[in-house]
């Protein structure tokens, strides 16, 4: 079952926050249909958060077709995102990502320089794919 975590200085809303990790843990295969997303009581209780926040959240992922409520048992993944290259293709570029941020945490980065150079290095290349 997937656990959410706010990141309080990301600027982005807590709803969206749990919207978009949703919508990542569908594109990576990490949640499959027929799954159960944490019911609100208990996302409420580990982040601290207005249930209001939680459904909203759950709400927008329903509206997209990604998720259904069960009235009384909770709310199921429903739907997919993209054909995706499955776990077995990204285990091993997750190994070498984080082999990637040791290094730049032993370069003396800190998290915000390494999203930076992260970031931009992923606009260029994508910029590139498309000229």
């Amino acid at each position: 079952m997937i656990e959410f975590h706010l990141d309080g200085r990301s600027g982005v809303s807590p709803y969206l926050q749990i919207v978009q990790q949703v919508r990542h843990a569908l594109r990576l295969g990490l949640l499959d249909e027929g799954e159960q997303l944490p019911t609100v009581k208990d996302v409420v209780a580990e982040l601290a958060i207005n249930p209001n926040t939680v459904l909203k959240a759950y709400r927008e992922l329903e509206r997209d077709g990604l998720v259904a409520p069960r009235p009384g048992v909770g709310t199921f993944v429903t739907g997919k995102l993209g054909a995706g290259p499955g776990l077995a293709a990204i285990r091993p570029l997750r190994r070498e990502l984080e082999g990637w941020l040791g290094r730049a945490r032993q370069a003396g980065l800190d998290d915000e320089s390494i999203e930076a150079l992260f970031l931009a290095s992923f606009r260029a290349s994508s910029a590139e794919g498309v000229a």
